[in-house]
């Protein structure tokens, strides 16, 4: 089983966003796919329209008892090929109760090792911080995906990040890999998320995916729905750039992740354009500006003069 890890410990990068809506655009390419909600904050339940408060037993359990097999936890979501790994608030004291125990790194990836054939792909919804419970996600996956905003501050968090990473590739799970740096809450109009798309460009290359998630509307309505942005709103932009991500992972680049995002150094050659003309519109309002003041300095000396 392929396992996908959606890390980062900055909050508000959009992390569950992309579990929920990767994990659904891979089921719907006919894989069958886990979504493993490992926050304790339980979004990824309730992004499926699960009550985190109702359930008989979660990851929680799992994680405290192995005499809880995994497979007892799962519940299914209104996408084929499609189950969740349900979570409660429960799981924040999870670290205390782990913390004395040997090999206490290896839990989680003990117990996806017993639904391994039942699914082709486990997505895992990590925790916003470097915890224990996201060394047990790194632990146990085979690929991290690393969704980073489109902010000066995230790229900070970027490199605690990576530096975690390499920790766990040498001391825990050498086979583990960054799978590709996530661009979210894109927004084209601003100069900074511009800036910033053309610095991780220019830095990391190859390990930022071509495709890139817009901010949208729909993508912050979908889960008051209890869906993901593919099932509530198909059509919609963050629905295309979801499609493309999945198929992107999948090793399967279609024209839709073309159209997500320029690439390379047409991403940069367009940026630097965009530049220049915000600079030159710039300058033409100063102009207009000057021209306008100039104009109230001739009304008021004609009406002196009057």
């Amino acid at each position: 089983m392929r396992t996908i890890a959606v890390a980062n410990q900055k909050g508000g990068c959009g992390k569950t966003t992309t579990a929920v809506n990767l994990s659904a655009g891979l089921a719907m390419l006919g894989n069958r796919v886990l979504l493993l909600d490992l926050d304790p904050q339980a979004h990824s339940t309730l992004g499926f329209g699960h009550d985190p408060n109702a359930m008989d037993k979660t990851v929680y359990d799992v994680l405290t008892n192995v005499q809880i097999p995994m497979s007892r936890v799962v519940v299914s979501t209104n996408v084929s090929g499609l189950n969740v790994a349900p979570n409660n608030i429960l799981l924040s004291g999870f670290e205390l109760e782990l913390a004395p125990l040997q090999d206490r790194e290896y839990v989680l990836s003990r117990q996806l090792d017993c639904v391994s054939n039942n699914y082709d792909i486990c997505v895992i919804d990590c925790s916003p911080s470097l915890s224990l419970l996201t060394l047990n996600a790194l632990v146990a996956s085979t690929d991290v995906v690393i969704p980073v905003q489109t902010h000066y501050y995230a790229l900070e968090g970027l490199r605690q990040l990576l530096e975690t990473i390499e920790i766990v590739q040498e001391r825990f799970n050498q086979d583990l890999k960054v799978l590709g740096v996530l661009l979210t809450f894109v927004e084209s109009r601003t100069t900074l998320s511009r800036q910033v798309q053309r610095q991780m460009r220019e830095f990391f290359g190859d390990l930022v995916f071509d495709t890139v998630i817009h901010r949208t509307v729909r993508l912050a309505e979908a889960p008051s729905a209890g869906e993901s942005i593919l099932t509530y709103a198909p059509k919609s932009k963050g629905a295309i750039e979801y499609k493309a991500l999945a198929l992107e992972i999948m090793g399967q680049k279609t024209e839709a992740a073309s159209t997500c995002t320029p690439q390379g150094e047409d991403a940069v050659e367009q940026i630097d354009q965009s530049e220049g003309a915000a600079e030159r519109i710039g300058e033409s309002e100063a102009v207009v500006a000057k021209v306008a003041q100039d104009e109230d300095s001739v009304e008021e000396i004609n009406n002196g003069q009057t």
